[in-house]
């Protein structure tokens, strides 16, 4: 998955570091990235050719990051983050979707909630504070991506709107609910589907969405009747392994668990 880097991610908050010339700056507007596409991947500029940085985000191996803002220049433009899934090498991708999660953060955090006073850096935690006494910490919300069994079949289902692909039901955590309970509610409102033997798989960090993802099999429980629920999907039904025609993306929890039941090796994790 696109987290899986093979290199260390140091992401401590460090209020006074500045940008050397070598370091990265990633710079976003709105749904658009600063990047150049070359032979050997995508490439955020240097603060040197950037002109300057701004807040420190995090270190990946030896390649420290910092937000920034600056205009197209040489074969540097902003494309819309979209690319980010269908781009290489995988640590630098990750630097970019996890910036993404942070720079959003910060630009909706620019004045207190509470008061609505100008929000400022904290000096010693990643976080907006006010004088009002506000401290606002980067917002992560949870959500599960479910692999819904029957047999030798999984339910694939389409989204309404933004991914187009196959994928798997999945939605936020609610107030006062566990994550198993939001996988038995998520099922049961987009599909009509009971589920039993609800069993957790692995998480993955999902800046695109500032999410959390928790992964979950479990197994239809009772009938297999499917009834879309088409507010929130376009389409929803059975597949079995001879049916997925698409590989692991290596980018995605959706992806590798759909993998997953197709080389049968989701039962290992339901033991």
């Amino acid at each position: 998955m696109v987290q899986d880097i093979g290199k260390t991610f140091y992401n401590r908050y460090l209020p006074d570091a500045q940008a050397w010339a070598e370091d990265a700056v990633i710079c976003f507007r709105e749904n658009a990235v600063l990047l150049a596409q070359r032979e050997g991947g995508i490439v955020f500029p240097a603060a040197g050719e950037a002109g300057g940085a701004g807040a420190y985000l995090f270190t990946v191996g030896d390649r420290r990051y910092f937000l920034g803002e600056a205009e197209p220049f040489g074969d540097y433009a902003y494309r819309e983050v979209s690319v980010l899934r269908r781009s290489a090498p995988r640590e630098t991708v990750f630097a970019g979707v996890t910036a993404l999660h942070l720079y959003r953060w910060y630009r909706d955090n620019r004045f207190c909630g509470r008061c609505g006073k100008p929000m400022r850096h904290s000096v010693t935690e990643r976080a907006m504070v006010c004088d009002c006494g506000n401290t606002v910490y980067p917002a992560i919300a949870p959500a599960v991506i479910v692999g819904v069994v029957s047999g030798d079949r999984i339910c694939l289902t389409k989204y309404n709107r933004g991914y187009a692909n196959w994928a798997l039901v999945a939605g936020y955590t609610e107030i006062g609910e566990t994550p198993e309970q939001t996988v038995a509610r998520e099922v049961r409102e987009e599909t009509g589907l009971a589920v039993k033997n609800i069993v957790y798989y692995k998480s993955q960090p999902w800046g695109l969405s500032g999410s959390l993802l928790l992964g979950f099999f479990c197994e239809a429980d009772g009938g297999d009747e499917i009834t879309v629920d088409h507010s929130e999907l376009k389409e929803a039904r059975w597949f079995s392994p001879e049916e997925i025609d698409f590989p692991d993306d290596r980018f995605s929890l959706t992806r590798e668990m759909i993998a997953r039941f197709r080389s049968g090796a989701w039962r290992e994790t339901m033991l």
